[in-house]
């Protein structure tokens, strides 16, 4: 991950403030959530937060398809971001990404 795009979004008070709102929460944001979190009732300014979020990769769309709100969740490379701009721990790696060694048959 490179230094000079954590340090712009940890300078920009929206995109940090989203991206930890966002990897605290484990069901995602939806959009009225998304503006309660800004703080503010800009939709320009969510959509253009949302945006930056989205073209890093930090937080993918996620829709229902049984009538419950879409919500914007947090990916792996967005916990580790969120944790480096927040000066938190690294987030342990889920076991599905964990590589264990080849041991060599005796």
């Amino acid at each position: 991950m490179q230094r000079r795009t954590l340090r712009k979004v940890s300078r920009s008070p929206q995109l940090s403030t989203l991206l930890k709102a966002t990897a605290g929460n484990s069901e995602g944001l939806s959009n009225p959530e998304v503006s309660e979190v800004l703080g503010n009732d800009s939709g320009w300014l969510a959509i253009w937060t949302v945006r930056q979020l989205l073209s890093l990769g930090f937080v993918t769309y996620k829709t229902d398809l049984f009538g419950e709100p879409s919500r914007y969740v947090i990916t792996d490379l967005g916990k580790r971001a969120a944790a480096i701009v927040s000066g938190q721990p690294m987030p342990k790696p889920e076991p599905s990404q964990l590589t264990l060694p080849q041991q060599k048959p005796v």
